[in-house]
């Protein structure tokens, strides 16, 4: 059984995760490790920060983890929000904030093209590892859907014809970014066995 840590407060990702993760991979949550406090994320690239994240963990609570981070990047605002995804509307993580200001910033412009983008950093016995997942889309007008968290009601994926926020979980992780990069770092565990 490997033990992990996953190295983010955000309970939507946790679930999403955990349901993609073998039996072979117990997962625990900071919560359960009894960290409160947010990780500094300071870096200026998305590697960057889920490297800083799984750093802070290791060095702070000597434990195998991985963490990770995800941006979405718009090709009419020259990859923005990118790195600041969570906090591009204000230094206060609002999901629905955020959305209004990418649909404000776009607003009638035709070229809504977009990637969401993320890198997963594993630190395991000593060593990390770093596995990207990326999905291109579009950005819709307007918000569709209630399920997912963060950009989910305005992004479409490519040859989808809906958003993540009108997919169940399971569907979404066929699509997703994330999905990607975490199958990534799940072959290499497997492989490790």
């Amino acid at each position: 059984m490997i033990k992990l840590v996953f190295a983010t407060a955000n309970a939507n990702k946790v679930t999403e995760i955990d349901n993609l993760l073998p039996d072979t991979v117990q997962l625990s949550s900071l919560k359960e490790l009894g960290h409160k406090k947010d990780i500094p994320e300071t870096s200026d690239t998305i590697e960057g920060n889920a490297k800083q994240k799984a750093d802070f963990i290791t060095e702070n609570y000597k434990v195998n983890c991985f963490s990770d981070d995800t941006g979405l990047e718009i090709n009419a605002l020259n990859g923005e929000p990118g790195v600041y995804s969570a906090r591009y509307a204000s230094e206060i993580k609002d999901d629905e904030a955020n959305i209004k200001l990418v649909l404000k910033k776009l607003e009638d412009n035709p070229k809504r093209g977009a990637q969401f983008k993320t890198a997963i950093a594993l630190n395991i016995d000593g060593e990390q590892h770093v596995f990207f997942g990326v999905v291109k889309g579009t950005i819709r007008k307007q918000r569709i859907g209630n399920n997912g968290f963060g950009y989910d009601p305005i992004f479409e994926p490519e040859n989808c014809g809906k958003t993540f926020a009108q997919m169940s979980l399971e569907e979404k992780n066929k699509y997703s970014h994330r999905a990607r990069a975490f199958n990534k770092m799940i072959r290499f565990l497997n492989a490790r066995k």
